[in-house]
């Protein structure tokens, strides 16, 4: 059933909304391949995270980080392992919100995507199959800045040619939902599909 919400652009993010949160099999291999010791590695994934999503460092240099804290002598055939597994885990879609995608296409609303991701992702979203549902992607790692940075959410409506009104933005993470409300953007913390399009179709009634 399509979804018209004529007069606003709809901005998604990415991860854990179009995609699925990497499975644990994912991440028992990411892991595996590190060297195995869960307890160092994960806060170590996260703590370099920010600055590889704000293109502030090279793939490279985001493993190496890792490496050191873990004590670890990587080769780079190891390095390009990982970044394929992390990278991997990443792509599979929740196909319930991918419908509600669909439905918002076929009513013509417009849509958009804005993900705090490394560079490696821009050509993947603009050229796979979700690339032909988005009138523009934005990419952190493309652009210097992440969310709930209000820079990079001034840089989306610049480009779109939209006003905080006129714009929705749709996220799993609450600190960047209100980080678009600080700017008079409406946003709609992201749990499941179901409340999604209960969300949007209250939008459009």
């Amino acid at each position: 059933m399509s979804i018209a919400i004529p007069g606003r652009v709809i901005v998604f993010d990415y991860g854990e909304v179009i995609s699925v949160t990497p499975t644990e099999s994912d991440r028992a291999a990411l892991v595996e391949l590190a060297g195995g010791d869960a307890e160092v590695f994960w806060p170590a994934y996260w703590r370099h995270r920010n600055a590889l999503d704000q293109g502030t460092m090279s793939i490279q240099q985001y493993w190496r980080g890792i490496e050191g804290e873990l004590g670890e002598q990587w080769a780079d055939a190891r390095i390009h392992q990982l970044w394929l597994a992390d990278f991997r885990s990443w792509l599979t879609i929740d196909h319930d919100t991918l419908q509600v995608l669909l439905d918002l296409k076929a009513g013509g609303t417009r849509l958009a995507l804005l993900s705090n991701a490394g560079r490696d992702f821009g050509s993947y979203f603009r050229h796979g199959m979700l690339g032909d549902l988005f009138e523009q992607v934005f990419v952190s790692g493309e652009l210097g800045t992440i969310k709930p940075s209000a820079e990079i959410f001034r840089h989306v409506l610049a480009e779109l040619g939209t006003t905080p009104e006129q714009t929705v933005f749709i996220d799993n993470k609450e600190e960047n939902v209100r980080g678009a409300e600080a700017l008079g953007i409406a946003g709609h913390v992201y749990t499941n599909a179901a409340d999604l399009r209960a969300y949007l179709e209250g939008l459009a009634a």
